[in-house]
């Protein structure tokens, strides 16, 4: 991958077919068209598909649209097919970004750039780049939980791949074939089962993965022409999809587990075969699938789980530099967790793996400072249903046959001073109440709503720093404005999964990584809140800004590989030995630079 991808830009000139890929696809095309004509008394002239030098302009990975200078105009044939003037791409970009900011919604905002990218995919990549902060909000997260919910009714165009498990099994390996590119190094997969706090999506949920992608590049700088979005259509639960005359996927509930794993198997397999040095991403499976998913294939490929692993490792660098600021000792962390999902699981595995880790405390002890609450209140070992596995190790033994619900009846009972909301489901959850008590406990209370879209949130950003007089130490899953308080400005902080799981998953590839371990993502916290100065913490903010994020992912990546290279896990000859900023400028080295040749 690293010698491939080495500062190439998508633009390069060229979209040929074969002669007989062409004649092939004509003549299929043709037959089809003649059999129509003998159906119908309606006579129609049928154009064969005969790829031009100029229908270059049609392609997105190579097309410069009024930045084909006029030799190249000639020698495509272009010169009358576009304005005249010849622009330069920051010209392009300038236009790009006042027509965005001329819709009036997020939602239209999202679909102007997805047609952005299907036309011009370099000059996207440009316009995404030259001003992070303002679009990732549009391409992912918030916007993106939109996108999904409304996908069959603003579907456009396909990309990626959909896989269904009722009409492909058997056959995903042959299919995998289709895909044009010469080569993969990045697969994002869903299957929509719980699309962000949203639930069961179905096919719907591929926004996901194609953002996933987007961000894979932005901030890391994977090619574009070497990710790809995958699908798996196992049916939905939602019979509202079902019912919708627009919607894509099938029509069918979810199958039952042992078909279910039988497909995952067969596809995990095809990838092996078709792709063995690609990182394979699993992106919003839900809790009953996830974590057996993970522990099944980790050691098998080079894969993670963004929700479980991502999202514990940028919350840790949260918690630590929040730590930092308010001089938290880690033994006197008393934390809990509203949701005891897969991203609350992950996030208290990492916080207690480097709680343990630099106190010198065993694992048990660390988890002891953590409290989990799901829908039916505060886990415990007592509480007379049956846990999932995941929640047992978080299931409480000390509580003397105390049960409760509810967050203030929690905070009142474990005096806590972190609090982090990965529900989905409680918006609203984090009140005035519950941070008043907190306050009882600690001057300077840890408040992480995680839940998105933000209308899921557990509080708002104005919300935690009203309530508190001003004294949070706060980050959201979704950004927020800045607050202002009796004259002081305070700035949220976004625990945003795309400072880790681009600088992972590039930091990887370079590497060759066999596996992706949980060291390597504590790894990358550890370098994410090393980035924020302590300047920077004495300004309140406990995550570095989304301007810097491909410097960032540079220092994440340079980390990984070091941990990947101690762990004996790296299988190409990536400079492992070098110190920490020769490696982190061999990574910048090799990043995407969305650029016309």
């Amino acid at each position: 991958m690293a010698s491939s991808t080495s500062r190439r830009s998508v633009s390069e000139s060229g979209c040929e077919l074969s002669a007989a890929t062409s004649e092939a696809a004509s003549a299929h095309f043709l037959g089809d068209a003649r059999s129509l004509l003998k159906r119908t008394a309606t006579y129609h002239r049928v154009t064969r598909f005969n790829p031009k030098a100029q229908d270059i302009m049609f392609s997105g990975g190579h097309n410069k649209d009024t930045s084909f200078d006029a030799e190249e105009r000639e020698a495509l044939k272009l010169r009358g097919l576009l304005p005249p003037c010849i622009e330069t791409m920051d010209n392009q970009v300038a236009r790009c970004t006042a027509q965005l900011r001329s819709f009036d919604s997020a939602i239209n905002r999202y679909i102007y750039l997805a047609k952005l990218r299907e036309q011009n995919e370099t000059l996207f990549y440009r316009v995404l780049l030259s001003n992070v902060t303002e679009t990732m909000p549009v391409i992912y997260t918030p916007t993106v939980g939109e996108a999904c919910v409304k996908f069959a009714n603003i579907f456009r165009n396909s990309e990626g791949m959909y896989l269904s498990a009722f009409k492909d099994r058997g056959m995903v390996r042959r299919i995998l074939d289709n895909w044009p590119a010469d080569g993969v190094d990045i697969i994002v997969v869903t299957d929509g089962s719980r699309i962000l706090g949203l639930g069961d999506l179905g096919i719907n949920g591929m926004g996901i993965p194609v953002g996933k992608l987007s961000l894979y590049v932005v901030a890391s700088g994977f090619h574009p022409r070497r990710t790809l979005p995958i699908t798996l259509d196992t049916g939905t639960n939602n019979a509202a999809l079902r019912e919708n005359p627009f919607y894509l996927g099938e029509r069918q509930p979810r199958m039952g587990d042992e078909g279910y794993y039988e497909f995952v198997e067969e596809f995990v397999q095809a990838v092996k075969d078709k792709w063995p040095n690609a990182i394979l991403q699993w992106e919003d499976f839900s809790n009953d699938h996830c974590f057996t998913l993970l522990e099944k294939y980790r050691k098998e490929l080079c894969t993670f789980n963004d929700d479980i692993q991502g999202t514990g490792a940028v919350v840790l660098a949260g918690f630590i530099n929040a730590a930092r600021m308010i001089k938290l000792p880690l033994k006197e962390a008393r934390i809990v967790f509203l949701g005891a999902g897969s991203a609350s699981v992950g996030v208290a595995n990492y916080i207690c793996g480097y709680i343990a880790e630099e106190t010198g405390v065993s694992l048990e002890e660390a988890r002891s400072q953590v409290w989990m609450a799901d829908s039916r209140g505060m886990v415990t070992a007592d509480r007379g249903d049956k846990l999932d596995a995941h929640k047992v190790p978080y299931a409480r033994t000390d509580n003397n046959g105390t049960q409760m619900k509810g967050m203030l009846p929690m905070i009142k009972y474990t005096k806590a001073n972190v609090i982090i909301g990965l529900s989905g489901t409680c918006a609203g959850h984090f009140d005035q109440e519950v941070m008043e008590e907190m306050l009882k406990y600690t001057d300077r209370p840890i408040i992480f709503p995680l839940s998105n879209p933000t209308s899921k949130a557990e509080c708002t950003a104005e919300q935690a720093y009203t309530w508190t007089q001003g004294k949070a130490v706060f980050a959201s899953g979704s950004p927020f404005d800045p607050v202002t308080l009796d004259g002081t400005t305070y700035f949220p902080g976004q625990g945003n999964n795309m400072y880790i799981f681009p600088g992972v998953g590039f930091g990887a590839s370079l590497c060759a990584a066999r596996e992706i371990t949980d060291k390597m993502l504590i790894a990358a916290a550890r370098m994410l809140a090393g980035y924020v100065t302590d300047d920077e913490l004495a300004k309140g903010m406990i995550y570095p800004s989304l301007e810097n994020i491909r410097e960032i992912s540079a220092h994440v990546a340079a980390g990984v590989i070091h941990q990947a290279a101690k762990e004996g896990l790296c299988t190409n000859d990536f400079p492992v030995n070098d110190s920490h900023d020769q490696v982190v400028k061999v990574v910048q080295d090799h990043m995407y630079i969305p650029e016309y040749l």
